[in-house]
């Protein structure tokens, strides 16, 4: 596998691997199921792992499915960069930023990892709006420096965060979500924030939520009850109508290209790496490494969003004109969802 990207000076491949379909929702598939799409990753040079606390139930989350996959697998450890999301009050989807939790969200990952893996990177889900960033950041650093993780990410922060976290201690990388539906953070000065510092973005949902995978999504009677996207505003029937213009579009550059529209919405992402964009004060900035994140629960899914495409400067100029032309309707989240996010 060549390597030209790094992250905690690990190398990893420009597209990587999200763990949270495997055991967060209604009936995972079986374990065996999941260690196949585990080794298909890593077969196609997705070694960049994202998992979380966070991601199942207490008693089963990525941790527990890394610990039976490194189990199974020993060698692969060493080959795997792994990002651990948690930091939220236990068995809650409720930030809880204090330096005894976010100690003991690190301390209970590790200990149901059990040895089997390290943490590359342990990001908090969410920023906790109760408890000074200090306090959150500077109990991460005691952590790193006590060898229990190896560096530290954030997640769904605004600009200012990023800044005055990456003050206390160097921020090994910033999460937040970037797909062809969501574009906040070329506008917000997220993206230019972290070009500044040299902070890698990892880009979460590149797919848009499965929007932009083979499976479309006409209406929001199409979403499966209890799928939390049926919750979503942008997937409501008015707005998956416009939207839906801008998968339409895409489906047929991919047809052109001979690719999935899949592949075509991960490029476009990869492809802003290095790309100059003009943000919404005039400001020419160009961006920095940007490594998305697909999750996928089934081999041949994993094999397709792992596989390199690249898009030409007209393509990309092509893509820039479709969301221009067809403007995202319907929030990120619900209102409460919403509240949780740019901490």
């Amino acid at each position: 596998m060549s390597h030209s990207l790094t992250l905690v000076s690990r190398p990893i491949g420009p597209i990587g691997y999200g763990l949270m379909g495997l055991t967060w929702r209604r009936n995972p598939q079986p374990a065996t199921d999941s260690y196949a799409a585990m080794s298909t990753a890593l077969a196609q040079g997705a070694n960049f792992w994202n998992g979380g606390e966070l991601y199942g139930t207490p008693t089963r989350h990525s941790c527990h499915l890394l610990n039976e996959y490194f189990t199974l697998y020993p060698d692969d450890a060493n080959k795997v960069v792994l990002s651990i999301k948690g930091g939220l009050a236990p068995g809650e989807l409720r930030p809880d930023g204090s330096a005894k939790n976010v100690r003991r969200s690190v301390e209970d990952c590790l200990a149901v990892l059990d040895g089997k893996k390290s943490i590359d990177i342990f990001e908090c889900a969410r920023v906790d709006p109760k408890v000074p960033l200090e306090e959150t950041i500077t109990t991460l650093a005691q952590l790193v420096k006590e060898g229990k993780i190896g560096g530290i990410g954030l997640s769904e922060v605004k600009a200012s965060t990023i800044e005055k976290a990456h003050a206390i201690h160097p921020i090994a990388a910033v999460e937040v979500e970037l797909s062809l539906w969501t574009t906040d953070i070329l506008r917000n000065g997220v993206a230019a924030t972290c070009a500044k510092l040299g902070i890698p973005i990892v880009a979460y949902s590149p797919l848009s939520r499965g929007a932009l995978t083979g499976e479309r999504i006409q209406s929001n009677s199409d979403i499966p009850h209890g799928d939390f996207r049926k919750t979503l505003p942008r997937f409501q029937d008015d707005a998956l109508e416009f939207n839906n213009q801008i998968v339409d579009e895409v489906e047929k550059l991919a047809a052109r290209k001979g690719v999935t529209k899949g592949q075509v919405a991960i490029a476009w992402v990869r492809g802003l790496s290095g790309r100059t964009i003009t943000t919404e004060d005039g400001q020419q900035v160009t961006l920095g490494t940007i490594i998305p994140i697909p999750g996928a629960t089934k081999p041949e899914r994993v094999i397709e969003n792992s596989t390199r495409v690249e898009l030409s400067d007209v393509e990309m100029a092509e893509i820039a004109d479709i969301l221009k032309r067809n403007p995202v309707q319907g929030s990120r989240y619900d209102k409460h969802g919403m509240a949780s996010i740019e901490g």
